[in-house]
């Protein structure tokens, strides 16, 4: 055995536990890797030739470090374990015998962009509308039926009888045939030709069930119908396998993991051993009772409870905002507060559901000087639908600026290739003109389709430069947006993808209509260099780190000293979809667990009353989660006098032997459910007659004085910066980080002071 020092119980024993099926049962920050990596080492320490040894990963990053960390605890040779992601695990078995299906060993693997190529290529050469019959809907579902273990065929069978779906089928079918023909493989065709190969050829696969006498996975909960096959396979002769994973972190449902494979696990392994990692060494006490009282509502889950000997720690704060702008503002207020105190932008993070709450987060920030990087996918201005738009503002402000109208000239597709559009680039270069010039006075040596569309699209844009002068921001986007089919691109789309991008789209819309509202003359030209000013972030990324931006699926695996849940709202978080869904809402709780687990020593948690979201504003109610965490562990806001609502500080479970008397998470069973209009310890504003009498009170005491920081009802906590007057006629001016500077009469404004 190598020296397993720095191991707690649990994880000693999971290292030292080699025979038959063991299934580890790793919470958020228990140090699994740790676990997992020692018990390899003491494998190859006990004598069990490298070679023999499978440990399958999800990245290749977490493949890279559990490598460096078994050659570092082995203290000899461990480079013939195989140590990698599924993918390079099932090419490597490919490469080897993928000649007995009929390839040759030098097949290729076709990325996202050669897929799309093939997929183009059958759709014109079938004649077949791309806008009727997406590349994306396409490829979406060869990847679904793939990682379902169905054929195009068997996928046509299972549903409705359909024109377009027989269509689809046969779309499949040609682009699986191309493949074949390129000696080609796609990454979802590496599982399934893999699972093909083992079936049809059952002496390959009893010769890697021979070698590998030891199998572990990771993130065990993350795997679809294929991957667990495969696995079930391999570990079908010697039975030692062992599966390290959190049911509570399952979160990936929607693109094919499959929550029952490490539920069932006993059920598929008879004999399992099974040990807990329940000990955190990530968050403080008062964050774990949180998620542990939150994911303790989910039926489909493994019982355990995570503790620390961290102590209580901080407890969480809640904040009821106004509407989306004043939650933001809050958020970088608190933001400051961590940095002037020492916490480094690069430990703190906002983490939110959807993509689209990123813009008023990113403008926010940008207001307040506040470095900042988008984890996880671009930034909001920087996304490819949003890109589309603002290139054709610029180009309608601008017809000079070329780079924009390059971007935009097949965009939606309209018949104007790349030859085209070189030919133009020459042209216009050779008689220096303009790209725009050339739009509108096509040259006779282009083909007379490509000189129609490039004339048709360059009289649009004249048309449109025309249409946009002197009417509103908004409605100029919305123009724009309907006029070349920017929306439209994706409608017909019924993918993840498609969805995603045509929320972009409206959240583009709404804050372009907020801006014509809001900002004293706007226009098209105005509005852009506002546009810039939120997206030139190179001089902020020269500072000492920055804070990290994130949608929840994103956040997983991560951690920070501060986490910003933003947006926790019934119908945002969790989704309006997962609420008539049972299995779909426990997901969203399992997102909120692993949401609430990034945070090491604070967690903030907010909600506004109105957001504008998707060009809608909508009116709602407190998450259901924010009523599931227990009343003990939120600190008390701005004290008043508040009816006492969510989950009371109720009887703990029975605590457990090895957690030196620490509080366990209470049991959900004794609590009942409770309302969702007031949440305990919310820093919240106050009915207006309260207020007022606090007001009147606080006037007559000269109570406030600069400096002060005071709550406001609709515009949120901000700074008194100067007094007027006296006595019951005295007026405070307050800076807010969302609104500026507003004036008050002291003895009517709905304010009470937070602190000094």
């Amino acid at each position: 055995m190598i020296n397993q020092t720095g191991l707690n119980p649990e994880q000693a024993r999971a290292a030292s536990t080699f025979n038959g099926p063991l299934l580890i049962l790793a919470g958020a920050g228990s140090g699994k890797t740790s676990a997992l990596t020692c018990r390899i080492a003491n494998l190859i320490a006990s004598g069990v030739p490298a070679r023999g040894i499978l440990a399958i990963t999800f990245t290749n990053k977490a493949a890279r470090e559990m490598r460096e960390r078994v050659d570092a605890l082995a203290g000899t040779d461990a480079s013939d374990a195989w140590i990698m992601t599924f993918h390079a695990c099932c090419a490597r078995i490919l490469r080897h015998d993928i000649e007995k299906m009929g390839y040759k060993r030098a097949f290729s693997i076709y990325d996202d962009d050669d897929q799309t190529s093939v997929v183009k290529d059958i759709l014109k050469r079938r004649n077949l509308d791309d806008k009727v019959y997406t590349v994306r809907e396409i490829r979406g579902t060869l990847s679904d039926i793939k990682n379902k273990l169905l054929s195009p065929s068997e996928w046509l069978e299972k549903g409705e009888a359909d024109p377009r779906r027989r269509t689809i089928c046969e779309l499949m079918i040609e682009y699986e045939k191309r493949l074949r023909e390129s000696n080609a493989l796609d990454f979802d065709d590496l599982l399934i030709r893999t699972l093909e190969l083992f079936a049809e050829h059952p002496p390959v696969l009893e010769s890697y069930q021979r070698r590998f006498s030891y199998i572990h996975v990771d993130e065990y909960q993350d795997t679809n119908a294929a991957q667990y096959q495969m696995i079930r396979l391999l570990a079908a002769r010697g039975g030692n396998i062992c599966v390290v994973g959190d049911d509570d972190q399952s979160i990936y449902g929607w693109r094919g993991a499959d929550i029952r494979n490490i539920l069932d696990f006993e059920k598929d392994f008879p004999q399992t051993q099974v040990i807990k990692l329940e000990r955190n060494y990530r968050s403080t006490q008062n964050i774990l009772d949180a998620a542990n009282q939150v994911i303790a509502r989910n039926s489909s889950r493994k019982d355990k409870t995570l503790w620390t000997d961290r102590g209580e720690g901080d407890k969480l704060v809640l904040f009821k905002a106004f509407d989306e702008k004043a939650e933001a503002a809050w958020v970088c207020d608190r933001i400051r507060m961590l940095r002037q105190s020492g916490v480094p932008y690069g430990d703190m993070a906002s983490l939110y559901r959807v993509n689209a709450q990123s813009r008023v987060l990113e403008e926010m920030l940008v207001r307040a000087g506040i470095p900042y990087r988008v984890y996880g996918g671009p930034r909001f201005y920087d996304r490819k639908e949003v890109r589309d738009i603002v290139a054709y503002l610029r180009v309608l402000v601008n017809p000079a600026d070329d780079v924009s109208l390059r971007r935009i000239v097949n965009t939606p597709r309209r018949a104007i290739g790349d030859a085209t559009v070189s030919e133009l680039v020459r042209y216009s270069q050779e008689n220096g003109t303009s790209l725009f010039t050339s739009l509108l006075e096509p040259h006779d040596q282009l083909a007379s389709r490509a000189r129609k569309s490039v004339l048709d699209f360059g009289n649009d844009l004249l048309d449109m430069i025309t249409r946009v002068e002197g009417i509103g921001v908004g409605e100029a986007v919305s123009m724009v947006i309907e006029k070349f089919g920017l929306r439209a691109q994706y409608e017909k789309d019924n993918t993840e993808e498609s969805r995603d991008r045509l929320s972009n789209i409206d959240e583009f819309v709404g804050a372009a209509k907020e801006f014509g509202e809001k900002v004293e003359g706007a226009t098209l030209e105005s509005y852009l260099e506002n546009i810039a000013l939120v997206t030139d972030l190179d001089s902020m990324r020269e500072g000492p780190g920055a804070v990290t931006l994130m949608t929840l699926h994103s956040a997983k695996g991560l951690e920070f000293g501060s986490v910003f849940l933003v947006g926790m709202e019934q119908g945002l978080f969790p989704s309006n979809r997962s609420l008539q869904d049972l299995s779909r809402l426990e997901e969203e709780r399992r997102l909120c667990y692993v949401g609430f687990t990034r945070a090491k020593d604070r967690l903030y948690l907010s909600y506004a009353e109105q957001r504008m979201l998707y060009n809608q504003t909508q009116h709602s109610l407190p998450s259901q989660f924010l009523e599931e965490i227990p009343m003990r562990v939120v600190e008390e806001g701005v004290k008043t006098k508040r009816v006492p609502m969510g989950n009371p500080d109720v009887k703990t479970r029975e605590q457990l032997a090895s957690n030196k008397g620490l509080r366990a998470a209470p049991n959900p069973k004794e609590t009942g459910r409770v309302g969702a209009l007031n949440i305990p310890g919310v820093h919240r504003g106050y009915s207006p007659s309260a207020a007022r009498a606090f007001a009147e009170q606080a006037a007559a005491m000269m109570l406030f004085k600069p400096g002060d920081r005071v709550l406001h009802k609709k515009f949120g906590e901000g700074n008194v910066v100067e007094l007027k007057g006296t006595g019951t006629d005295s007026r405070v001016r307050i800076e807010f980080a969302a609104y500026g500077v507003k004036e008050f009469v002291s003895s009517m404004a709905p304010i009470v002071k937070v602190s000094e």
